[in-house]
């Protein structure tokens, strides 16, 4: 069907399309008002729009005739000519009969481009140091996903520190979210999600912020996961609530398992003089705060305003970063949610022996070169890594250049933390590593030597499993958290807490907020956790709202005081206070002080027994 009003000719085939334009000029105007309908073209002639005689219309359609077409008026005095000229006409006219689809057509191809071109205008951009980026836009919240921060570390590049991510031309799709890092699929309550796309080629990060970001503060999420599993890519730590309180939040993928964490004479012996070997999960997250630091201006951040926060082992690696000097001046601030590293790091020699036993368990012969175990699969590396023997715990170790001594030691003797530091504990943070088997009498080693004075601090009527419970959690969560609040200096302040929030649904089957709870909370995803726990009240809500809004309060101002802890006070040894994060929340001096100052004083004991 033509739909061409240029110059009044029609097509072969033009007539089922009259029809269809005389049904519309009927059901617009009634079905004597058909001549009334016609658009005005520039002739004058053609605006009538009223007929009174069939001699008023024909001469009319001659005269519509002879504008648009040019051809002569034809006489009326000859009846075969007059009908052969009204035949004529009535074709000509046809694209006045067939204007209102074609205005419709029209108006509706107009809205499609409009509604593009509106839709391209909407896409955010933004502009790294390798390349364009196109996100996405959800409300008034602007997305760039898949972000890569380093070179794929693959082939040559695979247990080698991170090199610079490789630059593009043109622009990146950056909507869509990136894989995992390559690691076992575990259950989701444990690190925030499945994993369920996974690529070696895994180094990238994902930025949230608000329409219009300039200069805002930043926060760079490292998700926990016992440096095995887990992604910054998991829904529970969608940024967008973040970005809704006027602050760009940042999560990050960083090498795992076997593949983030790993010595072997081989490599040992290939590595560049001058390049750290081991702690490849490490270098990746300090190559991200190197990321922010260089691009997130461009995306509206200001990098004076970094706040570093982890949870679990990301907290573990963000208390290691805080006493590695590379790492100066790459964050502002930094949160510490349940993981305060004060045990000793293992040591180069050990881990390479443990490395030569983990690739041939994973198919490399013990002869193996720095290529051949370079070559090795990658699902022959994440199989080998679910078969370690027990106990044997993947992290970050002294490898002499990178890590050059353990963290808490670094932080107790020379270099106290120097920036404002929140950090906090949960309640029932056990419970997570009681369900994975450790037996009470390994949790009650703790209390040290003398358990009576131990059992003594927590009460003696406590049973063994109980007593296992409250000794584990303080032990390993509680009592580290309360001794990094006191490790900071040059008038920084720290903020401790205390999350003993539970979910309104689940009070009368859980005991305390177990590990890791705190995060949908605080990042304002609990329809993530309403989809494991089923159940999420409007309490939980606003309770999430006000507690996320601590965090970004601290990030903002380095004081964490929000509607939900107006009077939180800075830690001091002397009064001990901390934050009663649940259900009414208030501020709690000494809290559980027997039995932290007895664990502690048993850490202590321990540390000088090894040195």
């Amino acid at each position: 069907m033509s739909l061409s009003a240029g110059n009044g000719g029609a097509s072969r085939n033009s007539r089922q399309p009259r029809s269809i334009s005389t049904i519309m000029s009927s059901s617009i105007s009634g079905p004597e008002s058909s001549s009334a309908i016609s658009a005005c073209p520039p002739s004058p002639t053609m605006c009538s729009t009223k007929s009174t005689s069939s001699l008023r219309h024909r001469r009319s359609t001659a005269t519509a005739s002879r504008a648009l077409s040019g051809s002569k008026v034809v006489s009326n005095s000859d009846p075969l000519r007059a009908t052969r000229s009204n035949r004529k006409t009535d074709l000509e006219m046809k694209p006045t009969f067939r204007s209102p689809i074609f205005i419709i057509i029209s108006a509706l191809f107009s809205l499609t481009t409009a509604s593009a071109a509106a839709r391209a205008a909407d896409v955010p951009h933004a502009t790294s140091e390798q390349g364009r980026l196109a996100g996405a836009t959800d409300g008034l919240v602007e997305r760039f996903l898949n972000i890569p921060y380093a070179a794929a570390p693959t082939g040559p590049l695979r247990w080698r520190a991170p090199q610079a991510a490789p630059g593009w031309r043109g622009v990146r799709d950056a909507s869509v979210i990136g894989p995992a890092c390559p690691q076992t699929v575990r259950p989701p309550l444990i690190a925030g999600g499945i994993a369920e796309k996974q690529s070696e080629d895994c180094l990238q990060l994902n930025i949230w912020r608000p329409k219009g970001a300039r200069d805002l503060p930043v926060m760079v999420w490292m998700h926990g996961g016992a440096h095995v599993i887990g992604s910054g890519t998991f829904p529970v730590f969608d940024g967008s609530a973040f970005a809704q309180q006027g602050v760009i939040l940042v999560t990050i993928n960083y090498r795992l398992g076997p593949l983030g964490y790993f010595a072997h004479p081989a490599l040992t012996a290939a590595s560049p003089q001058e390049e750290a070997i081991g702690n490849y999960g490490l270098m990746d997250q300090l190559a991200t705060l190197r990321w922010v630091q260089a691009n997130i201006a461009s995306f509206g951040g200001d990098p004076q305003q970094v706040t570093l926060f982890g949870e679990s082992a990301g907290a573990i690696a963000l208390s290691t970063i805080l006493a590695n000097r590379e790492a100066k001046g790459l964050f502002a601030r930094a949160i510490v949610q349940s993981g305060v590293g004060l045990t000793d790091l293992r040591i180069l020699a050990d881990e390479e022996k443990r490395g030569l036993a983990f690739a041939e368990s994973a198919g490399a012969l013990a002869s193996a070169s720095a290529d051949d175990l370079r070559a090795l699969p990658v699902a022959a590396l994440v199989a080998a890594g679910k078969t370690r023997a027990p106990g044997a715990m993947i992290g970050p170790f002294i490898d002499g250049k990178l890590v050059r001594e353990s963290p808490w030691r670094t932080m107790a003797r020379a270099e106290p933390v120097d920036v404002p530091l929140m950090v906090g504990a949960n309640s029932n943070e056990a419970s997570v590593i009681l369900a994975m088997g450790v037996p009470p009498a390994a949790a009650l080693a703790f209390l040290g030597e003398d358990t009576g004075v131990g059992r003594a601090a927590y009460g003696a009527g406590l049973a063994d499993d109980e007593l296992a419970r409250q000794v584990l959690g303080d032990a390993w969560f509680v009592a580290p958290a309360r001794w990094l609040a006191g490790r900071t200096q040059h008038g920084a302040p720290s903020y401790l807490y205390h999350f003993d929030y539970v979910a309104e649904g689940r009070r009368d089957r859980v005991q305390g907020a177990a590990h890791g709870s705190e995060i949908p909370y605080v990042f304002g995803t609990l329809d993530y956790l309403a989809s494991l726990t089923g159940s999420v009240s409007a309490a939980d809500r606003r309770f999430s709202a006000e507690l996320s809004s601590c965090w970004v309060a601290f990030a903002k101002s380095g004081v964490p005081r929000c509607s939900l802890t107006p009077d939180w006070p800075r830690y001091d040894a002397a009064t001990d206070h901390l934050a009663l994060l649940a259900t009414t929340t208030h501020v709690v001096s000494k809290f559980r002080k027997p039995q932290l100052d007895h664990l502690l004083k048993v850490h202590a004991e321990q540390a000088r027994a090894v040195h």
